[in-house]
């Protein structure tokens, strides 16, 4: 990355740690000892993110088998903790797909069925959110109120442009994409090179529609129940940091709001999330999350679901991540992948 883009990681991450000390500070329990969250439940809190990780490694090697491409467990690791530390460190978690595209590129896997591995596996996420989401909110029905809206809403709109733009591609790819551009390209401006790159993006998803057909949907099935079970240990950490300070707390919002916020993070303009998510946690959470409890479960529920995972993915794929976030992307890929050269 360019150093202005590591100024606005490091004031991000920086304003960040600071919403959490402020809101830390303003509800720091009068005349009661802090909480301190005790050594079991740092164990199991471990174990749940380890699970988690596993889970989506599983779900990388099994959507691969699935369309009969060789993946270890390893690369899926590798995948998924270089995709997260990617996303932590770019705005709008950008910097995920280009880090995961690079690991697979590195791991052997052609540049047509690297693009279609991680638009199964998008597609497999939304799925299962999806059915996630509406499970959960049947069970929490009448206790869900403002948490099961936004929950919903968040999810409404990742299915939304997930499925919106790959049923525009599909329906694109349909058509005729040789010759020169259509009318609508044209009012576009998609001329020349423009339209060239449209083509071969046209042409790649034809030939992914093709190969999805052909997917072993056993493995797809497989690949699919990993998925759920990964977004269901996401559901799991804030009441298990919650109830292992003594508190009694409603468990809908627990197990909902944590949802909304990891997946409405896409939508944060700075990495990291710039206090947006320290903020948003405190504004639903505060009337469920008793205050002389609220900041320590704030700060340990970062650590777990966010600061934990940027340490993991470092250490998994720092140096492939930041290959892939140079500001000439194309030249990084290539240089892992030189097949991408003449695709």
């Amino acid at each position: 990355m360019s150093s202005k883009r590591w100024l606005l990681a490091i004031v991000s991450f920086a304003v960040t740690i600071g919403a959490s000390v402020y809101i830390v500070y303003t509800t720091w329990p009068q005349q009661r000892n802090p909480a301190i969250l005790p050594l079991w439940a740092h164990a199991a809190a471990t174990a749940i993110v380890a699970l988690e990780v596993l889970a989506r490694a599983l779900k990388f090697k099994l959507s691969a088998l699935s369309l009969r491409i060789p993946l270890s467990i390893g690369t899926g690791l590798r995948v998924c903790l270089g995709g997260d530390f990617g996303a932590a460190i770019t705005p709008g978690r950008s910097g995920a797909e280009p880090a995961r595209f690079l690991v697979l590129s590195e791991a052997g896997v052609p540049p047509s069925r690297n693009l279609l591995l991680l638009f199964l596996e998008l597609l497999l996420e939304m799925s299962s959110l999806a059915v996630v989401v509406v499970a959960l909110g049947i069970y929490f029905r009448k206790e869900a109120g403002s948490a099961l809206t936004g929950v919903l809403g968040v999810v409404g709109v990742y299915a939304a442009v997930v499925l919106g733009i790959g049923a525009l591609g599909v329906v694109l790819s349909r058509g005729d994409t040789s010759g020169p551009p259509p009318k609508w390209a044209v009012s576009l401006r998609l001329t020349g090179r423009r339209w060239q790159t449209i083509q071969r993006a046209l042409e790649r998803i034809r030939s992914s529609v093709i190969e999805v057909r052909g997917a072993r949907f056993g493995f797809l099935g497989l690949a699919w129940l990993a998925s759920v079970a990964h977004i269901l240990l996401r559901t799991m950490l804030l009441p298990l940091l919650v109830y292992a300070l003594g508190v009694v707390a409603p468990l809908a919002p627990l197990v909902l709001w944590p949802l909304a916020l990891v997946y409405g993070a896409v939508v944060a303009p700075v990495p990291g999330g710039g206090g947006l998510i320290e903020v948003t946690f405190k504004h639903f959470l505060g009337d469920s999350i008793p205050a002389p409890i609220f900041g320590a479960t704030l700060v340990w529920w970062r650590f777990y679901t966010f600061y934990l995972y940027v340490i993991l993915g470092a250490f998994a794929a720092g140096r492939t991540v930041m290959r892939a976030l140079r500001e000439d992307q194309d030249e990084a890929v290539q240089d892992a992948d030189p097949a991408l050269r003449s695709a």
